[in-house]
C-alpha cells in the first residue's frame, strides 16, 4: 500500500460515519455543487435503503460497510453486504452456488460489494481524490481478509467500472464480463436528429410505436424535483408492487424508501407518469447522474400497446438529449432495446473464492464466458438499428 499506514474499519450502519466523509469518497464532485456522477453510492441513496428496511435484518442484505482511514481521515469506503442469497444482484451466480453446495461447501453467506438492486455501472471502491491506489488496495485486501477470517465462501464486486475490474484483476481477483444495452448521445440536438441516424425501416417503426403509445387516451408527464408530489409516489408504489411481484415474487424496496428519496433525492429523479382520465395508470422511475440517466423501474395497472417503450426508452432518450446527458442505461437484460437505439455494452464484475480448486474452475469458465460475451456484443452491434453508411436513404 505504498508504505502508507491505514486503518480498516467495518461498520454496520451509515449512522457510524459522517455523511461528508462518505460522500467525500463516493461523490467528491458534489462538494463543488455539481450533480453526483453515480447517485447509487451516495450516502443519501444507501441510507434510504438502510432506513427504509430495504436492506438489513430479514432482507438477505446485511450492511457491513468498509471504511479506510489514514491519519484519521477517511480516504476510502465501500458498500459491503453479507448476503444470504443471490437476489437483487443481476450478475447471476446461482449456478456457482449450486455447484459449490453440491460439492459439500456452504456458499452462503457471501460478501458483496454492490449498490443493492441496481444493475448500473459505477465505482464500487470509493476513494477520496489522490488516494485511488492506496484506497482500493486497502478495500480489496480488507474485504478478502474479512471473508477469509470468517470462513466465507466468496467475495463479489458487481457492476464496477472497467478500470476497477482491471485493477482488481491485477490484485488477484477474477474478472467477469456481462452485457447490457445502453443508448449513447452523439451530440443530438433533438429526438429527430437521433432518428435521422437510424435506418429508414427502424426510424419508421419507432415513429409508429410512439404514435401508438401516445394514443392511449391520456397524457404522459415527465416530473423531476418539486414537480414530484407525494401522490405520485403512491401511484408509483402500486406500479412497482405489480412489477416486483411478477418478476421477483416480493418487491425489493419498501414503501418508505420512496418517501425517503422524495425527501433527499427528488432533484436526482425523473418520474415519467402516464395518466388517463386524470388518474395515473403507468410510470417509469429514473435516476439522474452527472452524465447518465439510469432507468430503474417500470410498472402499470393498465396495458396499452407500446406505452412501456415510450415511457421507459423514448422519453428517457428525449430527456437525455434535452439536458445534455451522454448516456442512458436502461437496466439489465432486454434485447428488445436494440431496435430502439440501445446498443450492447460490456459490464464488469470481480470475484474471489476461498477454495482454490473452485476458484480455478470458475476462472476457466470466466475465460470462456468473456470470449462468448465479446462475440455476442459484436454480433448484436452489427444488427443495430443505425444506418450502415452515410449514403443510406434518409426521409
Amino acid at each position: 500500500m505504498n508504505d502508507q499506514k491505514v486503518e480498516i474499519q467495518l461498520i454496520g450502519s451509515l449512522d457510524q460515519i459522517d455523511p461528508a466523509d462518505w460522500d467525500g469518497c463516493a461523490c467528491p464532485e458534489a462538494a463543488h455543487g455539481r450533480r453526483a456522477k453515480d447517485p447509487f453510492t451516495t450516502y443519501r441513496f444507501l441510507k434510504a435503503l438502510e432506513d427504509s428496511g430495504s436492506v438489513g435484518p430479514g432482507t438477505g442484505w446485511q450492511p457491513q460497510y468498509l471504511v479506510v482511514r489514514s491519519d484519521e481521515q477517511v480516504i476510502a469506503c465501500a458498500p459491503l453486504y453479507a448476503k444470504s442469497h443471490s437476489q437483487g444482484e443481476y450478475i447471476f451466480d446461482h449456478n456457482w452456488a449450486h455447484a459449490y453446495e453440491q460439492a459439500g461447501g456452504r456458499y452462503y453467506p457471501k460478501l458483496q460489494i454492490a449498490a443493492p438492486f441496481t444493475p448500473a455501472t459505477g465505482r464500487r471502491f470509493l476513494t477520496r481524490p489522490g488516494f485511488d491506489a492506496v484506497g482500493m488496495s486497502a478495500l480489496v485486501q480488507g474485504a478478502v481478509q474479512i471473508a477469509s477470517d470468517n470462513g466465507l465462501s466468496s467475495l463479489h464486486v458487481t457492476f464496477c467500472t472497467e478500470a476497477e475490474a482491471l485493477a482488481g484483476e491485477r490484485m488477484g481477483l477474477m474478472h467477469r464480463t456481462s452485457q447490457q444495452f445502453h443508448w449513447v448521445n452523439h451530440a443530438y440536438e433533438t429526438f429527430d436528429d437521433f432518428l435521422a441516424s437510424l435506418s429508414s425501416r427502424k426510424r419508421k417503426t419507432i415513429r409508429k410505436e410512439r404514435r401508438t403509445a401516445n394514443g392511449f387516451g391520456g397524457d404522459i408527464r415527465m416530473l423531476t424535483g418539486d414537480a414530484i408530489e407525494p401522490q405520485h409516489w403512491d401511484a408509483f408504489w402500486t406500479f412497482y408492487q405489480d412489477t416486483g411481484s411478477r418478476k421477483w415474487g416480493t418487491p425489493y424496496l419498501t414503501r418508505t424508501f420512496f418517501d425517503l428519496i422524495h425527501d433527499t433525492m427528488r432533484d436526482d429523479v425523473l418520474l415519467v407518469i402516464a395518466e388517463r382520465n386524470g388518474l395515473p395508470i403507468a410510470g417509469a422511475l429514473n435516476f439522474i447522474g452527472a452524465d447518465t440517466l439510469y432507468g430503474r423501474y417500470w410498472g402499470c395497472i393498465e396495458d396499452h400497446p407500446c406505452l412501456h417503450f415510450e415511457a421507459c426508452y423514448y422519453r428517457a432518450i428525449e430527456f437525455a438529449i434535452d439536458t445534455g446527458l451522454q448516456r442512458v442505461e436502461a437496466g439489465a437484460q432486454g434485447e428488445h432495446k436494440l431496435a430502439r437505439g440501445y446498443l450492447p455494452a460490456t459490464t464488469h464484475s470481480l470475484h474471489w473464492f476461498a477454495d482454490p480448486g473452485f476458484a480455478k474452475a470458475v476462472g476457466q469458465y470466466l475465460q470462456a464466458e468473456r470470449a462468448a460475451v465479446a462475440e455476442d456484443i459484436e454480433i448484436l452491434t452489427a444488427y443495430g438499428p443505425f444506418r450502415k453508411s452515410s449514403g443510406e436513404e434518409q426521409e
